[in-house]
């Protein structure tokens, strides 16, 4: 390999970001994150190879007998067919048996995983989630339907280094022959047909009865659900069949996978084309209620509804932020847990089953709301799907019923035994509270909800969405993808820029505590860091959260969890997110708690 190819390599090398939530660069030739070219550059080629061979590697450490298999998807981004091509060759040469099932959703490929009954399975999906589209990534996974644990793709990514750093080992990757794609079409029928009866599992559970009473209802009330799907892989899976199945009425557009037309993250202006269609459907039959809009990977679905909110005196249709999602979700997939008696209670009326959720710390103190009114425990950790995930799979080998966990600050949720979000859960645990209803003297799971929360004035027996909402804790997030909760710091250790902004949150505690004491009802503070599946309480020193989320959480004068201003860096952006959380519907004092926070780390960052 000549100099200029190695030092290609190694810049192309110094702007991937290496994590357990995914590999990821600009993989756009020509370096554009925007461009929606479908070549790669020759160095991206032989990363993509070498990311390939290690996994290989590391699968066939698993083989008793036989091959190694691995399941092999990407979303519809225009570079990850130059991505597959690169990877099918190399796993091909290191022996194993590779299923491509062209474009699939990050959902549908992890379910098929669980169906591969091999001890050294795995799973490598092509894509960049949110990113923009001149993104790409790489995400491995075994058989439990989910990435990598941290521990194990830190692993990965070190025997990666190690590995692309020899001469030799690229010449492997370079002469491994060019692969055909006659199977593809087999493969996606048994990655769909895996995806549409796990989809029944998570949605049911142990329950099954509840379906029952939700294709019922359905008969006697139709739904109607819309789904924007902006060319992503969810254009190619099951939501259509799944839905109507189920008695859903359903429409879609932007159908044609690939054909992105607007930006991939579904939050903000991205949710408008959706809204519009709710509207034109509603006007055309009221059925029409609930939409979605999914991201490239098809595992994210923010929601857009019909919204009688106004005095009934102009309904429309909104988008809902992430938060508020996820929190309608665990309303609806506790009170799920009621219903079905998985959740008991005694006669004095506490809990007496060993329940939980996991979410990550950003997540927004409704969800504690939430849980609390079921005696529920809520446990945190650091940003990252596959750090919720561990939690909750510790969780569970400690006794509890983990149901729902999720990461509420990028809207969707997990359902167990996904280990996913997935939009159809989400939309289901919504739908489930709609038509799940007061019958023959068992309590609906809104009437449910609204029993737990001490707010059985807001039960009525022809209840909207709109109801559900308004049922909800009222608190004001700032959105992850808003403008205002990203900053570039120019400060590389973490570390040291917590430690400096400890020295200035002090100093100006000390300054605003009358101000925040007297409008905000703000009186004590306390440092929390996360790291991977651990929430430190109580830190006293803000450097030890390193890498991982650090937030300062506020109390009320009688220690009640009122507020918290949160900071990380992102592992698959080159950003630094904030936010701030607060009981509160005023949208001004979480802009000025945010505002404090964003001067806080600028300070911090120019004390270099």
């Amino acid at each position: 390999m000549n100099d200029f190819s190695e030092n290609e390599i190694n810049a192309a090398l110094d702007n991937m970001i290496l994590s357990a939530s995914g590999w990821r660069a600009v993989f756009c030739a020509g370096g554009d994150e925007e461009n929606p070219s479908v070549e790669i550059s020759k160095a991206h080629s032989i990363i993509a190879g070498a990311a390939a061979y290690v996994f290989a590697e590391y699968l066939k450490t698993k083989v008793k007998s036989g091959k190694a298999v691995v399941l092999l998807g990407c979303d519809t981004r225009p570079t990850g067919k130059a991505v597959i091509d690169a990877m099918m060759p190399v796993l091909s040469a290191c022996g194993c048996e590779v299923r491509y099932a062209g474009f699939v959703a990050a959902p549908e490929i992890m379910a098929w995983a669980r169906t591969v009954k091999n001890p050294a399975a795995g799973f490598i999906y092509i894509s960049a989630s949110h990113n923009p589209i001149g993104h790409n990534g790489i995400k491995f996974g075994l058989t439990s339907g989910g990435v990598l644990p941290s521990e194990e793709a830190n692993l990965l990514i070190e025997k990666f280094k190690t590995f692309i750093k020899n001469d030799e080992n690229l010449k492997k990757i370079e002469t491994a022959s060019r692969m055909n794609y006659e199977n593809v079409p087999v493969m996606k029928a048994s990655s769909l047909k895996a995806y549409y009866d796990f989809c029944n599992e998570a949605a049911w559970g142990s329950g099954g009865s509840i379906a029952s009473a939700l294709k019922d209802s359905l008969v006697k009330k139709p739904i109607g659900i819309v789904c924007d799907f902006n060319g992503s892989a969810r254009a190619v899976s099951i939501d259509n069949e799944f839905f109507s199945a189920l008695g859903f009425k359903f429409k879609s557009i932007n159908n044609e996978p690939g054909q992105i037309v607007h930006r991939i993250v579904p939050e903000g202006e991205s949710l408008n084309p959706c809204a519009k269609l709710l509207e034109d459907a509603h006007k055309e039959d009221d059925a029409f209620i609930l939409g979605y809009v999914p991201d490239c990977d098809g595992d994210r679905g923010n929601l857009v509804i019909w919204d009688e909110a106004i005095g009934k005196a102009r309904a429309f249709a909104r988008a809902l932020e992430a938060q508020e999602v996820f929190a309608l979700a665990v309303a609806a997939e506790l009170s799920h847990l009621v219903w079905t008696g998985e959740i008991k209670y005694g006669s004095n009326g506490k809990i007496i089953t060993k329940a939980a959720i996991a979410v990550n710390d950003p997540t927004s103190m409704r969800t504690d709301r939430i849980a609390d009114a079921f005696g529920v425990s809520v446990f945190r950790a650091e940003v990252g799907e596959a750090n919720v995930v561990s939690l909750a799979q510790k969780l569970r080998e400690e006794g509890y019923n983990v149901r729902i966990l999720g990461e509420g600050s990028a809207g969707g949720n997990i359902t167990h035994p996904s280990a996913v979000r997935d939009p159809i859960n989400t939309v289901l645990a919504l739908a489930k509270m709609l038509c799940v209803r007061t019958a023959n003297g068992k309590p609906g799971l809104f009437e449910i909800w609204c029993k737990h929360s001490n707010q059985t004035e807001k039960y009525k027996d022809d209840f909207t969405l709109t109801d559900i909402i308004a049922s909800l804790p009222q608190f004001t997030t700032t959105p992850v993808y808003h403008k205002d909760a990203v900053m570039r710091i120019k400060t590389a250790d973490h570390s040291e820029l917590k430690n400096r902004y400890q020295d200035i949150f002090l100093r100006q505690w000390e300054e605003k505590r009358g101000e925040l004491k007297n409008k905000l009802g703000i009186f004590k503070w306390e440092a929390i860091a996360c790291n991977g599946t651990a929430e430190k309480r109580g830190i006293s020193r803000f450097g030890d959260a390193g890498k991982g989320g650090l937030k300062i959480l506020f109390s009320d004068d009688k220690g009640k969890e009122i507020a918290y201003i949160w900071m990380r860096g992102s592992a698959t952006e080159p950003v630094f997110r904030i936010m701030a959380d607060i009981q509160s519907s005023d949208t001004l004092i979480e802009k000025q708690l945010l505002d404090w926070q964003r001067q806080m780390i600028s300070e911090a960052d120019s004390n270099v």
